[in-house]
């Protein structure tokens, strides 16, 4: 018969009661390393009302810098400012016309991810 290896840790002097649950989501967590980095620094991004506020905005369809600026009610420079990081993180596309200035939603995985959470939150408030 044979003997069943113990996880021992530093971290814990308790026996792991679920050892092969334990080692499967561990390699999971291991597979999935190199996106958390990423993912974090998305959930830092989004983690502002304004630039929430611009995705939402941009949901709608194509606004010039100076249209978002009127629905968020900041200068243009404040929402220049906000609508670059967010492009910097390929979550919105530009385009030039002239002197104006064109920004859209590049993901629209985001955009469902968004309403999700906003499903999520209301079943909360309910």
């Amino acid at each position: 018969m044979p003997t069943a290896k113990i996880i021992t840790s530093p971290v814990c002097n308790v026996t792991c009661f679920e050892q092969e649950k334990v080692a499967r989501i561990k390699a999971e967590l291991a597979r999935e390393e190199q996106l958390l980095p990423q993912l974090a620094e998305l959930y830092k991004l989004l983690g502002n009302v304004t630039r929430l506020k611009i995705l939402l905005s941009l949901a709608h369809g194509e606004l010039c810098v100076c249209d978002v600026s009127h629905v968020l009610g900041l200068t243009v420079a404040a929402t220049s400012h906000q609508l670059k990081l967010l492009r910097s993180q390929g979550w919105l596309t530009m385009r030039n016309d002239g002197k104006m200035v064109y920004y859209r939603v590049h993901s629209e995985g985001l955009l469902k991810a968004l309403k999700g959470d906003f499903c999520l939150l209301e079943e909360r408030l309910t």
